[in-house]
């Protein structure tokens, strides 16, 4: 049976052609930079879009249209919601406000443009980093591990348009969101080679943080996915009472079952969607907690004060949004300021920790050098 493999190579042109703007941009403002700039510029870079894409992606979701293609990795068997347009329009006809409209669509193709292109600027990032290989000041381990991943998040993607939002796989897509942007913020700060020094005591205290942290935007990411956000109304109590008597946490923590639905095929109670809303809104507490006494600790210390301030900021940020998310019934822009600060947060942790593990550069010294990268 021949298989039509003109929609896969235009959307591989295409990509190909979107990537080479960031890059161009990138080569037009490293052009006569040292190798090493020119590699921590690009990671920067990809970084930066990584994140955008991880905004964008929360965007999808929270616009419902995630299954704006129904299929995978075009739209309908084509490159475009353009070339895609009949089908579409016969889908949106018969359902008006169902998964598929034009709008939709090309809100879903966008984020996966922009997926392509992280993809390619990783890509690129990789050969660029096995060619200097002997003098990264990290192992190549890194980078390869990013490329590895990236090509994991594209198969959660796919999993997520073609399990039809299958809620694990959706929440998996997130999780895979935060370990890309990890691995390049590590990177970016071995590149940077600013070292933090930190006791064995507080680099414990963020290795902590960081754990607790992970929980929650897993937490996060499965009440989203189940959206539950509004199952729970009113703050600080829940449905009007400070301890929601109804919940169930058997049906809600079921992670093998269908969008809606419970481990048995049947109907997703409304009680368990109350027991995942008020899960991720008492870890909160215990993630505030531990974000503020890391962010004290930091304070006390002038060389890392920055840090402590930033951490207090986006925890503020979170408890902010988040609340607006339950009193103003689920706002778009707070939803994702939410994953942003989430997405933030990560970086904010990695970044410090990063730092802290590096050893004190030689005076005088602005380059990590190779010796360093056993450390």
């Amino acid at each position: 049976m021949a298989v039509d493999l003109a929609p896969s190579l235009q959307l591989l042109a295409l990509a190909g052609g979107l990537a080479l703007l960031p890059l161009g941009w990138w080569w037009f403002r490293q052009r006569g930079s040292t190798g090493h700039a020119q590699r921590m510029a690009l990671t920067l870079l990809t970084l930066f879009l990584t994140f955008d894409l991880t905004v964008f992606g929360a965007f999808t979701r929270l616009t419902d249209s995630g299954l704006g293609c129904p299929d995978w990795p075009g739209c309908y068997g084509e490159a475009s919601p353009s070339a895609a347009g009949e089908p579409i329009a016969q889908a949106e006809a018969s359902q008006p406000t169902g998964p598929v409209t034009e709008r939709k669509a090309w809100i879903e193709m966008i984020h996966r443009y922009l997926a392509m292109v992280v993809g390619a600027l990783i890509l690129v990032l990789a050969v660029s980093s096995w060619r200097a290989r002997h003098d990264l000041p990290f192992p190549f381990a890194w980078p390869a591990a990013t490329l590895l991943w990236v090509i994991v998040q594209g198969a959660f993607g796919k999993f997520t348009v073609t399990l039809k939002l299958y809620p694990a796989i959706v929440t998996l897509h997130l999780a895979g969101a935060m370990v890309l942007l990890t691995l390049l913020a590590v990177q970016w700060q071995r590149y940077r080679g600013r070292a933090l020094a930190l006791s064995a005591t507080l680099r414990r205290a963020v290795d902590l943080t960081l754990a607790v942290l992970a929980v929650q935007v897993l937490l996060g990411a499965w009440v989203s996915t189940n959206y539950a956000v509004l199952a729970c109304q009113g703050f600080p109590a829940c449905n009007g009472q400070v301890w929601p008597a109804a919940m169930d946490f058997g049906h809600g923590f079921t992670v093998l079952r269908h969008l809606g639905r419970a481990g048995d095929g049947g109907f997703l109670p409304f009680d368990a969607l109350v027991a995942i809303h008020w899960t991720h809104r008492m870890f909160a507490v215990v993630t505030v907690a531990a974000l503020g006494a890391l962010a004290a600790a930091l304070w006390r210390l002038p060389e890392a004060r920055a840090a402590g301030r930033l951490l207090l900021a986006l925890s503020a940020l979170q408890v902010a949004t988040g609340t607006a998310n339950v009193v103003l019934q689920w706002p778009l822009a707070a939803a994702l300021v939410h994953t942003a600060g989430a997405a933030a947060l990560v970086v904010a942790l990695v970044a410090l920790r990063t730092r802290s593990g590096l050893p004190p550069q030689p005076a005088g010294s602005s380059v990590p050098r190779r010796a360093l990268v056993s450390s």
